[in-house]
């Protein structure tokens, strides 16, 4: 969508060149963008749902995890779910969390809160070290299933893109969610990629986002003083999205994302 900072420089040049065809010409950019982004900007919201998910990645080096994990309390989660958890910040949450979330499993640098009973909760080895779960939260109206992941960073070296340890543990979490038998899944976390990026279709070829589906705007959550693009994602299948946003900045260099999700008969 950053494309569309270029429209406002071609216009410029259309006008000092005082040519109507450059200037008309700027309808194609226009139209095209329209046609790309233009639905994302409006409010697709709408009323009900039967829970809320909320997904952080709170940041390794928070510097004040019980101050966000109160922010996260505020937002009246019913199942929260964390990335970037460390040995010295994953026991401030489990006791900041522990009075308004009586369930919980976490395990690595990952974990997952809720109001309602887990079952069946256990890490997923996509990774040499633990980034991902999968647990059954047993809500008013059925079980639902959630994992909880955080894929590699993308990095950025003089070769180019590194992308190839992102896209082995992604493959690796979509065969988990290829053999899930449950009905209702949720897959919630930082994916260090954009729902519109071609490597996640593993994923977003089978699952809706929340923020796509029901969101307003562009919803981007990183970095958080100035968000660029959006990698936490809330993703579903046989569960619906009714309204999807973001959440106001803590001290990590994310922004919270929420959906309220309707369950289905």
């Amino acid at each position: 969508p950053w494309t569309a900072l270029a429209l406002p420089a071609l216009l410029a040049a259309g006008l000092l060149r005082r040519s109507r065809t450059a200037t008309a010409a700027l309808l194609i950019p226009v139209t095209a963008w329209l046609a790309v982004f233009g639905g994302r900007l409006a409010d697709k919201s709408s009323p009900g749902g039967d829970l809320t998910v909320v997904s952080h990645n709170v940041r390794q080096e928070n510097p004040d995890p019980h101050g966000t994990a109160q922010s996260l309390i505020a937002s009246r989660a019913d199942v929260l779910a964390l990335q970037e958890l460390s040995p010295d910040t994953a026991p401030a949450y489990e006791q900041a969390l522990a009075a308004t979330y009586p369930h919980h499993f976490y395990q690595g640098t990952v974990g997952l809160w809720s109001r309602y009973p887990l079952r069946d909760a256990r890490p997923l080895p996509i990774m040499p070290w633990t980034r991902a779960l999968r647990a059954t939260v047993d809500t008013p109206r059925g079980p639902l299933a959630v994992y909880v992941a955080h894929l590699p960073s993308v990095r950025v070296t003089p070769a180019g893109f590194t992308v190839g340890t992102r896209d082995e543990a992604l493959g690796r979490l979509a065969e988990d969610l290829r053999s899930e038998r449950a009905r209702r899944v949720v897959v919630v976390g930082d994916l260090n990629g954009s729902a519109d990026d071609r490597s996640l279709r593993p994923l977003t070829r089978h699952m809706a986002s929340a923020q796509s589906t029901a969101g307003e705007g562009l919803g981007f959550t990183w970095p958080a003083r100035f968000p660029v693009v959006r990698i936490d994602q809330i993703l579903l299948k046989g569960v619906r999205a009714t309204s999807a946003w973001s959440l106001p900045a803590t001290t990590s260099d994310h922004l919270p994302v929420a959906a309220r999700i309707s369950l289905g008969p």
